[in-house]
């Protein structure tokens, strides 16, 4: 027998699923953001930089910006985490 693979996305796919009613808007990827913004972070599945499922629904601020993603900072408990996550994935 193989072994079964434990990704990053294994045991996600009830999570990610999208209803089959919504659709990715032109707007929500065309969106920006500007240094100072408070977003949350709202992942799209199977989209490319989608950050880790463990910063669902977290609040963070934009800190700046690297290519065509931004760098979130985000509070976890004590220590103070930099992202970087495509517009996508941000409300």
């Amino acid at each position: 027998m193989v072994k079964r693979s434990l990704g990053q996305l294994s045991k996600r796919t009830r999570l990610l699923r999208r209803k089959t009613r919504t659709k990715l808007s032109v707007g929500r990827i065309m969106r920006e953001f500007n240094e100072g913004d408070r977003v949350s972070l709202d992942y799209v599945a199977n989209q490319r930089g989608m950050p880790h499922p463990r910063y669902r629904g977290r609040s963070g601020v934009i800190v700046g910006k690297r290519g065509k993603a931004y760098i979130v900072e985000i509070r976890d408990m004590t220590a103070v985490k930099h992202l970087v996550v495509p517009g996508v994935h941000l409300r």
